[in-house]
């Protein structure tokens, strides 16, 4: 069992550039490090199995081989029943150039799936199956959605019958560093045709139902800071923050079975009971849930003299916690502007789009390198902070100015800020076609080039206005009013795109 379990937990917790949270295959399950648990319709009656289920993934460039493996027996243990599945999925990636996608159809390569309940045998003799998603690479996070169909075509011990249960559906989902959420919604049409023989004790008749089951489950990572204090009076430091990463496995199924009576000659439910059914229809809602164990990890603890009682003194801390501003010195200067260079440097390290500082210092000190050029003129490849900034310009965070300047040392405006932070997310084109008004009272204010993203950012909720509803887009930002522009930022990773791809879909699907 522990070894099953390890392969699940090495799956769940590695994540990799094409690896997200997705429910487990397709059967609305749910697992932690010691059970998964799933329902089982394929009887006409729903039956929760629980058991173990182990995961292996391997890789190459444009193509993933997921492997699942699930041994399980019913939760009511006078059931007397059993489920076994092998199932290995592929999945191509295909990049598309110059457009920031990728695309990833996933397929059946291998299946086997047994299931017993009673004298009763279902096998899977065919499993036909497509899943085609677009995963758009933007640079804080990777949002990715798709639809599924496919056949399950199972016999009823042997020669009895067959159970057809159709699959249709579609999954959404997000990847960034601090959160990870698939949602899967899956249509099951179940179609049962079986003969019972005369020799059973009855009289030879056909047993026919339909069924249908609707399936919510959503796969979803957090990671989330808290403060500890420090409970000994005598110390260096008060306390700290720790990085809390929780995971979590939701499932509800909705179905509407046939009604079942009991009878002789009809289908075994592995309690002793067979049942017939009859004209009326079952119907009802099963929710499963499973946590991991949440890891926790301390953090590094600030020092600054000029932060206490200041109003962003928690931001501040919370942000140099994550090496997200990596001061030296013994004072923030909260209240001093805070500079593009600096601002663009800790959004790239708050959403841990971190560049790869050894590889450009081993390429610069390469005789057979060429030479490189700066992406702004006025940015010198030496700077220590060059790299951030042309990361962010490579992934179009930023533009810079028409005359090829950056301006890096110069104050950061309002509307500077919320641009970047919209630019990062990818939802600039999500504002309405030219025309429309912001909503903040000084609108006119706006100059053209940070409409769009600061009416995206009013209505995402990622700012809002002063007491006289004003956005006020030249107003410089100081360094404490940037961190907390950047603290809303993980909120909104962390907590928004979750709320949107589970609670929301989760409730009202």
């Amino acid at each position: 069992m522990k070894k099953l379990i390890a392969g699940f937990l090495a799956a769940i917790l590695t994540a990799s550039s094409a690896v997200y949270a997705e429910p487990p295959e397709f059967s609305g399950g749910v697992g932690n490090e010691y059970e998964y648990e799933e329902v089982v319709f394929i009887s006409g009656k729903p039956i929760k199995f629980t058991g173990e289920m182990a995961v292996s993934e391997s890789e190459k460039e444009t193509e993933k081989k997921t492997s699942y493996k699930f041994k399980l027996t019913p939760a009511d243990k006078s059931i007397d029943g059993s489920l076994t599945r092998s199932i290995t999925l592929v999945t191509t990636y295909k990049t598309w150039d110059g457009k920031g996608q990728t695309s990833a159809d996933t397929t059946v390569d291998k299946y086997s799936e047994k299931i017993e309940l009673g004298k009763d045998k279902y096998e899977l003799k065919d499993f036909q199956f497509s899943k085609s998603d677009l995963i758009d690479n933007r640079p804080v996070s990777d949002f990715y959605s798709g639809n599924l169909k496919g056949r399950k075509y199972y016999t009823i011990n042997k020669d009895q019958g067959t159970v057809t249960v159709d699959i249709s559906g579609a999954d959404t989902g997000y990847r960034n560093f601090w959160g990870d959420t698939g949602t899967n919604i899956i249509d099951m049409g179940f179609d049962y045709d079986r003969k019972i023989e005369a020799d059973d004790g009855v009289d030879g008749q056909d047993l026919q139902w339909r069924g249908t089951a609707r399936i919510v489950t959503s796969d979803s990572m957090m990671k989330t800071l808290r403060y500890s204090p420090n409970d000994a009076t005598l110390s260096s430091f008060s306390g700290g923050n720790m990085r809390i990463t929780s995971r979590e496995m939701t499932s509800r199924y909705t179905y509407e079975l046939p009604e079942l009576e009991e009878g002789s000659g009809g289908i075994d439910q592995g309690d002793g009971k067979f049942m017939v059914p009859e004209d009326g229809s079952d119907k009802g809602t099963i929710e499963l849930s499973r946590s991991m164990v949440p890891r926790l990890e301390r953090l590094a603890v600030p020092k600054f003299r000029d932060l206490s009682g200041h109003w962003a003194q928690t931001h501040i801390e919370k942000l140099y916690s994550l090496d997200v501003l990596d001061e030296g010195g013994d004072f923030f200067t909260p209240d001093v502007a805070m500079t593009r260079a600096e601002y663009i440097k800790a959004v790239m390290k708050a959403c841990n789009i971190r560049p790869t500082m050894e590889a450009q210092k081993s390429a610069r000190a390469s005789r057979r390198a060429p030479k490189e050029e700066s992406v702004f003129d006025d940015v010198s490849i030496s700077d220590e902070d060059y790299a951030y900034i042309k990361d962010a310009y490579n992934k179009g965070i930023v533009k810079g100015s028409q005359n090829g300047m950056f301006r890096p040392g110069a104050p950061l405006t309002r509307a500077e800020a919320v641009t970047i932070l919209v630019r990062a997310l990818g939802f600039e084109s999500k504002a309405p076609t030219p025309g429309f008004a912001s909503g903040f009272t000084d609108d006119r204010s706006i100059q053209p080039w940070a409409k769009a993203s600061i009416y995206v950012a009013r209505e995402t909720g990622l700012v809002q206005g002063d007491s006289q509803g004003r956005i006020n887009p030249e107003a410089v930002m100081k360094r404490s009013e940037a961190s907390a522009m950047i603290i809303r930022l993980l909120e909104f990773m962390q907590r928004d795109l979750q709320r949107d791809y589970r609670e929301d879909i989760v409730s009202f699907k």
